[in-house]
């Protein structure tokens, strides 16, 4: 209860402080009187992995070191271009002038892009007349057997041609690790799942043509070799559903609509702009007013 009460004392005099001021347990290092926050370090993580949303308080402690370490030799590093004048040099002030533009323009964008909103409807609809990209093609879960002659193949085909079910599978995969010259062969041949456009044509059209647990009565010639298949399962074509897709679906639309957004902004701030082209670079001096 003691613990307790003084946490919340804590907590209620770093609020009462107001933002000018920080709480002990925030400042994780001091470089040369200039604090170091966790604030700070969760935006240079933020900086260093956009597309992962990690805190400072998430790492374990060996990269909260390697983190610390990084942002401590940060501060050194810029203090001491810092006092050798780097500053006031006209490179810098140029490279400094296009930095800040770039994060001026993603952080205009980044609000445009987040006024953006799209319903489910609007997205019910998009999902509906683009359904064939919502499509998960037919699949095919087969093995095979390569060889590098057409007589090798069919004798295999007559060793499996008077067996069904089990003991066709057993065999099948018996001689495919005994006979194959493919990589798979330790495996039995297996393939695992694949489309039509995942394997050449000539051996593609073969597995689709089979039923689950067929074989091949004829050798398949590719430019690999001669191959016996087989064929273990098969999966239609299948639209997926619009709930499993749906955020997918809006993210897609939000993206379109921020492009069409930007080109029309960017358009009539261009029409709207003083624009000036002079010299070598128009061939005479042009206005866009």
């Amino acid at each position: 209860m003691k613990m307790m009460k003084r946490t919340l004392a804590v907590t209620a005099l770093c609020l009462g402080m107001g933002s000018t001021l920080l709480c002990a347990s925030d400042v994780v290092a001091t470089v040369n009187g200039h604090q170091i926050t966790k604030e700070d370090l969760n935006a240079f993580l933020q900086q260093s992995m956009p597309n992962q949303p990690i805190t400072y308080d998430m790492l374990d402690p060996k990269t909260k070191k390697k983190v610390l370490d990084g942002l401590i030799e940060t501060e050194i590093l810029s203090e001491a271009a810092q006092k050798a004048g780097v500053e006031k040099d006209p490179e810098f002030q140029r490279m400094l002038k296009l930095a800040k533009q770039k994060l001026m323009i993603n952080a205009w964008a980044k609000q445009q892009f987040d006024k953006i909103i799209v319903s489910e409807s609007e997205a019910k609809e998009f999902y509906q007349k683009h359904a064939d990209k919502f499509a998960v093609p037919a699949r095919v879960h087969a093995r095979h057997i390569l060889v590098k002659d057409e007589k090798k193949a069919q004798e295999i085909i007559d060793q499996l041609k008077g067996l069904k079910g089990e003991a066709l599978k057993q065999k099948f995969i018996e001689l495919a690790k005994k006979e194959s010259t493919g990589p798979t062969g330790s495996k039995g041949g297996d393939l695992g799942y694949f489309t039509p456009k995942q394997m050449v044509l000539p051996f593609s059209k073969a597995a689709f043509a089979l039923q689950p647990g067929e074989i091949t009565l004829k050798p398949v010639k590719t430019q690999f070799g001669w191959h016996v298949i087989y064929v273990e399962d098969k999966k239609p074509a299948q639209t997926i559903p619009f709930d499993k897709v749906k955020d997918r679906v809006i993210a897609t639309l939000k993206q379109q609509r921020f492009v069409e957004k930007m080109k029309q902004e960017t358009d009539l701030l261009k029409k709207n702009a003083d624009i000036k082209i002079e010299g070598a670079e128009s061939g005479k001096e042009k206005s866009t007013k």
